[in-house]
């Protein structure tokens, strides 16, 4: 792996793009010298759209940090090529795998931390993407504060000029909600991708609505390149997060169990979970196709079914699909207002 290899060198230069060097040029950094703090973080007023990064390639973007206010009203959008529609278009938090961004205690009283390969979040709130993320010619990454007071952002976007790869495709992540999922019809993670590429994985943030039975027997379902039925079919959603028996509150010690792999997890759950399928619990889940790519030529979507041991549920799905793929991109859909991404 690429990664693994540290002690050879690279015919790359090394960005990082900060509050303090905003441009990430050679020497750019503030002027202060030792033990200051000039500029440290970014005021993005009311209704603004805020560049962090304008960019020449080739290039790779290999790390983005991020932390101060980073909650659903902060938008984050990436371009490649100077295209006018947004390849990443996402809720700050969401993107990093956080979707109930107002909470900041799991059922036990701590941050929720997040540890896997792609996503790490830390605590208190420090976010960090390591998706790599090469483009050849241009890219641009903004912010827009939807909400109506001024908020400050902390952040790093970490990279390298570099030769791409002729091979070498575009990142794109999607948001998507349903407060609540629609009764007996799938969840849809993703629709609408178009090109040659690969599904890189999704996060996904539950609610529960009511007392009820399990939320745990939906099946994921992948349709590639213009199926009628799905190519990919796995066989529950705790099943395709990696778990089993409802992540252990099925069996044994019934209460949920957190766990953080390297590609898919059950990294928090939130609220008082001291009973099997109280209600409002909340649940944060990750998958990553790392070692397992579901690659496309022409197509792609993905759906979840929101299933419970007596049928169909209505609870609140938020998720973020992960992937990539060749460039023109089709138009996502527009996002939720401010006030409707709200999870109650």
């Amino acid at each position: 792996m690429e990664n693994m290899e540290y002690w050879r060198f690279k015919d790359r230069r090394s960005f990082v793009i900060s509050a303090e060097n905003p441009t990430g040029a050679k020497a750019g950094g503030g002027r202060g010298g030792d033990c200051t703090k000039l500029h440290p973080t970014v005021t993005i007023e009311p209704g603004q759209t805020a560049t962090l990064a304008d960019i020449e390639g080739p290039a790779m973007i290999r790390h983005i940090w991020m932390t101060g206010y980073i909650g659903h009203s902060f938008i984050l959008r990436i371009y490649w090529e100077n295209e006018e529609d947004p390849s990443v278009e996402c809720p700050i938090s969401a993107f990093f795998g956080d979707a109930y961004d107002e909470d900041f205690a799991d059922r036990d009283g701590r941050y929720p931390v997040l540890n896997s390969a792609l996503l790490l979040i830390a605590p208190g709130r420090g976010y960090n993407a390591y998706f790599h993320m090469p483009f050849r010619r241009h890219c641009r990454i903004t912010v827009e504060n939807r909400s109506k007071e001024a908020k400050d952002l902390y952040y790093s976007i970490s990279g390298s000029y570099e030769e791409v790869p002729d091979d070498a495709l575009y990142f794109h992540a999607c948001y998507r909600q349903e407060h609540p999922v629609q009764k007996g019809r799938s969840y849809t993670v993703v629709d609408g991708i178009k090109g040659r590429g690969q599904f890189l994985g999704l996060t996904l943030a539950s609610g529960m609505n009511g007392n009820n039975t399990c939320w745990v027997e939906g099946e994921a379902r992948m349709y590639i390149d213009n199926d009628r039925y799905p190519s990919i079919h796995y066989t529950g959603t705790e099943d395709y997060f990696g778990g089993a028996y409802g992540f252990g509150n099925d069996i044994c010690q019934k209460e949920y169990q957190t766990f953080c792999g390297l590609y898919t997890g059950l990294y928090a759950v939130l609220g008082d979970q001291r009973q099997q399928y109280r209600q409002q619990q909340r649940f944060l889940l990750y998958h990553f196709h790392l070692p397992d790519p579901i690659t496309f030529r022409e197509n792609f979507r993905m759906t979840l079914d929101n299933l419970g041991w007596t049928g169909p549920r209505y609870d609140d799905y938020t998720s973020v699909a992960y992937w990539y793929q060749t460039l023109p991109h089709a138009r996502f859909s527009p996002l939720p207002t401010d006030t409707d991404m709200v999870m109650k």
